[in-house]
């Protein structure tokens, strides 16, 4: 994240909570986009060492959900130009709603990831000891 200031003294509740859930989107989808880098590396890996079929759909399945979270996310970060605009405690309680779920979703993702991870390193070990 850059240098500058999210938060200013004349900014009203509603658009700090907005900046603030947009850094955090932001943050998701950083996170989720290295985490296609490194399924391309692990794939490479396993295709050059592992050569385990199950193991390698695991994979290519993990890659594409994980492309179809990084669209979800793109997608809900367009529409947060929407909450700006709420005027009723419903519209704010829908767009944290919102927001509570796709952080749960990008949480149980990466959990996820991180299993197969660790899978995939343990088998290498075992892989090198050979």
């Amino acid at each position: 994240m850059n240098n500058s200031k999210l938060f200013f003294g004349h900014d009203s509740d509603s658009t700090i909570m907005v900046r603030k859930d947009r850094a955090e989107v932001n943050t998701w989808t950083d996170h989720l986009e290295y985490i296609n880098e490194e399924l391309e590396y692990i794939l490479g890996i396993e295709d050059r060492m592992l050569n385990n079929r199950q193991l390698y759909n695991q994979l290519n399945a993990l890659r594409r959900e994980n492309q179809l979270k990084l669209s979800l996310l793109y997608r809900y970060e367009a529409s947060m130009r929407n909450a700006i605009e709420c005027d009723t405690t419903a519209c704010d309680t829908f767009y944290l709603h919102t927001h509570e779920k796709n952080r749960n979703v990008f949480i149980d993702h990466v959990k996820k990831y991180r299993q197969v991870k660790s899978n995939v390193l343990s088998k290498i070990l075992i892989y090198v000891r050979r």
